[in-house]
């Protein structure tokens, strides 16, 4: 039997002890090279959530914008119904990643009212820079969804997403928001 090796389950090796076949203790693969990308650009979108933090900062706005959010979940549904994506789908996924960020904006900035002072680093334009770039990683987040999405229901889904985000591991701050917005991706059947 061939299987792809990214759906390769490592199969239980068996033993043979007083000629009783045995199976030995399972053991997991890596997940596919699809979650691992997909997991590697969330991370990257969370990381510009230091720089929304800072330009909020700076400028004394919200953490909360109910009005990008729709649009920005508005966007992504018509995108991802393109690319066959169900629009319901697309909701949880970037409903997850604009929680996800918020859980970091709302993370630093409690830090830096602490410290009385954000760091002094380049602030760049929300609208201007920042925004385009989110634009872009949400192009590529709903491609490798859809290349991702036969996964989801799979047995070991969780347990190639926590290697995925493991491989990551940066800091306390966005290890947890990087688990926010990983939360949907896998499916799990009810017991």
């Amino acid at each position: 039997m061939f299987l792809k090796p990214a759906l390769k389950i490592a199969l239980l090796p068996l033993v043979l002890v007083g000629g009783n076949v045995i199976a030995a203790q399972s053991t997991y693969t890596s997940g596919p090279r699809e979650l691992e990308l997909l997991v590697a650009t969330l991370k990257d979108r969370l990381e510009i959530a230091d720089f929304v933090a800072l330009t909020k900062w700076g400028s004394a706005m919200p953490i909360q914008d109910s009005d990008r959010e729709s649009q920005v979940i508005a966007s992504a549904q018509e995108a991802g119904a393109k690319l066959g994506i169900n629009k319901d789908d697309i909701k949880e996924l970037l409903a997850a990643q604009i929680e996800a960020n918020k859980l970091v904006q709302y993370g630093l900035l409690a830090d830096w009212f602490t410290a009385g002072a954000a760091p002094e680093t380049l602030r760049p334009d929300l609208k201007g820079q920042i925004r385009p770039k989110l634009d872009d990683l949400q192009s590529r987040l709903l491609e490798q969804y859809v290349r991702f999405s036969p996964y989801r229901a799979h047995p070991d889904c969780s347990v190639w997403l926590k290697q995925a985000r493991t491989k990551l591991v940066s800091d306390p701050l966005h290890d947890v928001a990087l688990v926010r917005a990983t939360g949907e991706l896998c499916i799990r059947n009810k017991p």
